[in-house]
């Protein structure tokens, strides 16, 4: 682990089944590659995935069966290690590289800047070679200097990959990035799944005869039915089923940074695995048969834990029911990222976890923490300001302290005297901020995006006041619209792009993957409580739930208002993005001149971002006891 990190006190509940075919699952690791320092749960580093990897590689070859390592993207964006070099992912990528994945896809923030997605293309993808699927995904090999007059589009890695696993497992594998989420069309393109299966090659690659599984990995939702991340996985599920009825599919997925585990019909299923370098996903898959070679000469003594790990955690189905319809004999886990969960599943001690290879990755992340400044101290953080374990206004609630801080710092000199408001929305925000050293790292990891401050200036206070209440209303409205398990869908997580946290699971409905920290170690711990279609027995390590409450899509700070009563004017000023919510808003109200974005103006040099803010108000705020601040073990 880091220096100063805390590891966890609760083991898991008992030994992995292992199958005939065996995977591990990671994504949306967002530069996480320190893992959490301040946290008990997940306080392994990627060190110590690489040297727990090795060790489960080398349990499968003694036990004669297969393990295939995935990762489903978002390797950039949520971290000061990944987030503080440019290109982004300058130093994580080549640390990332050092686990020999079996296969990978790009998410979506692989694609957001060009730079990046160009680095993935010409140098990441080249390390994984066949191994990196892009089924629908193309990239402009000839923009990366400017825009050209044609453009040369090809594929951004492989668009399927045929192998025979070591034990004689045949694969098919496609990996297909969500529709809908490319913000840098210009560069990039995702094809629509419907039209990706019309295509001549994926109906040749999908005919192939000597097949025994297939394997759909995808930046994608698990689940269907959601808004603004319809999945792509549904439509691929059925349409390899259809075409060859007789063939298992096994999915992995991301993007919605929760876990989950879905059943399509009774051969075929998916599995997400968290966020954050907080989770590994684990699948085992017993009764593949293959006509090339005999499994019974050589399938090994396997734990006697089948279907569901029902013997682990006791199942209620009362409160989460299984999907019964399901037939393959297949157990999935959800791994807490730590060192006392690897080692008790890869070598037993945890001193006999470490290689040379992960100590050798550990020391490369702490150098790279050291060189780039992350670990400076703004302040010394007095409690930890949650985005969701909080109710709305409470003092540890993360969007109360955003008011505080923006109030405090979001000023222009030249206009301090006039009352302003600053609307921040609720995805600004992607992660709790933990008491005791808030530092530079942890400034990337609770706010990563650099967003200007724009405002227009002087706004009559009988329509400003009415900004904030229109923006939340027509956020609501849309929910609204939605079915059911829609709106269930967005509060637990889903709106990935307006909130990136999985934070966001309501008491009202059925509880899903609720995240938490270890407070106390004689029992249950809190933190994930997944209930998903095999049940609620997937978490390796039993937690306990803890609140979550649900939040408002933007949140207001004010400043500089009179003492008593209202201010006749008052700027109103907003992430960049936010503009044409804000001019829309106004002209709602029917203002006797309408507002236009030509009325939007820079507030602050565009240097100062939402990236700046909190920062600054440690700086002002938090300074007792910085020389002597104690991380808060939990």
């Amino acid at each position: 682990m880091q220096p100063g990190a805390v590891d966890a006190a609760t083991k898991p509940s008992g030994p992995l089944n292992w199958g005939e075919i065996n995977f591990l699952h990671t994504s949306d690791s967002h530069g996480w590659l320190e893992g959490h320092i301040k946290e008990r749960n997940y306080g392994a580093d990627w060190g110590d995935f690489v040297s727990f990897t090795k060790h489960m590689k080398d349990k499968a070859d003694s036990k004669g069966v297969d393990l295939l390592l995935i990762d489903t993207g978002d390797l950039h964006d949520g971290n000061g290690l990944s987030d503080a070099t440019k290109p982004n992912g300058e130093i994580t990528n080549p640390i990332f590289e050092n686990i020999d994945y079996d296969l990978l896809t790009p998410g979506n923030h692989e694609l957001i800047a060009y730079d990046v997605a160009y680095e993935a293309f010409s140098s990441f993808t080249q390390v994984y070679g066949e191994k990196y699927l892009a089924s629908n995904l193309d990239i402009c090999k000839n923009c990366q200097d400017n825009e050209p007059t044609e453009k040369e589009w090809v594929a951004m890695g492989s668009r399927y990959r045929h192998f025979t696993t070591k034990h004689g497992i045949r694969i098919m594998a496609f990996g297909v990035i969500l529709d809908g989420t490319n913000n840098n069309k210009s560069m990039t393109r995702i094809q629509p799944a419907a039209e990706m299966i019309e295509e001549d090659w994926f109906k040749k690659a999908v005919n192939t005869s000597d097949l025994d599984i297939f394997v759909l990995i995808g930046h994608n939702p698990v689940k269907p039915g959601i808004p603004k991340a319809e999945s792509s996985f549904p439509l691929l599920m059925e349409t390899l089923r259809k075409a060859r009825p007789e063939i298992p599919v096994q999915g992995f997925g991301g993007h919605t940074h929760r876990r989950d585990f879905h059943v399509y019909d009774e051969k075929s299923s998916a599995i997400e695995s968290g966020k954050y370098c907080d989770t590994v996903g684990w699948i085992s898959l017993d009764g593949i048969t293959s006509k090339s070679i005999s499994r019974r000469a050589t399938k090994p003594e396997l734990p006697s834990t089948s279907g569901n790990d029902a013997d682990l955690v006791n199942v209620d189905e009362t409160i989460c029911p299984k999907n019964k319809t399901f037939k393959m004999d297949l157990t999935r886990r959800y791994l807490d990222w730590n060192r006392l969960t690897f080692s008790y599943h890869a070598s037993g001690s945890q001193d006999q976890l470490d290689t040379a290879s992960g100590l050798n990755v550990s020391q490369q992340i702490d150098d790279a923490r050291s060189s780039h400044n992350l670990t400076h101290v703004y302040g010394c953080a007095p409690r930890t300001y949650c985005i969701s374990c909080k109710p709305s206004g409470d003092e540890g609630n993360v969007y109360t302290l955003v008011k505080d801080a923006a109030a405090a710092t979001v000023v222009d000199p030249n206009r301090a005297n006039k009352s302003r408001m600053i609307i921040v929305n609720q995805g600004a925000i992607r992660y709790d901020l933990v008491k005791g050293p808030f530092t530079v790292d942890d400034s990337y990891i609770v706010c990563p995006y650099t967003n200007a401050f724009k405002y227009i200036p002087d706004v009559p206070y009988s329509l400003a006041s009415k900004v904030l209440d229109y923006m939340i209303e027509q956020k609501t409205k849309r929910k609204r619209s939605m079915t059911v398990d829609s709106i269930s869908s967005q509060l637990l997580g889903y709106d990935e792009c307006d909130n990136p946290s999985t934070h966001n699971a309501t008491s009202l409905l059925k509880p899903k993957s609720l995240f938490g920290r270890v407070l106390e170690t004689d029992t249950a711990t809190p933190g994930y409580t997944t209930c998903d279609d095999l049940g609620n027995d997937g978490d390796d390590t039993p937690h306990s739930t803890i609140p979550d409450y649900p939040q408002q899509p933007y949140v207001q700070a004010t400043a500089q208002f009179p003492s008593n009563g209202e201010p006749d004017k008052t700027d109103i000023i907003f992430s960049d993005f936010l503009a044409g919510n804000v001019v829309s808003a106004l002209n709602s109200f029917k203002p006797e001149t309408e507002y236009s974005t030509d009325d939007v103006a820079l507030y602050l040099p565009a240097n100062f971002t939402t990236n700046s803010f909190i920062p600054r108000y440690a700086t002002m705020a938090w300074q007792d006891n910085i020389d002597n601040c104690k991380i808060e073990e939990g």
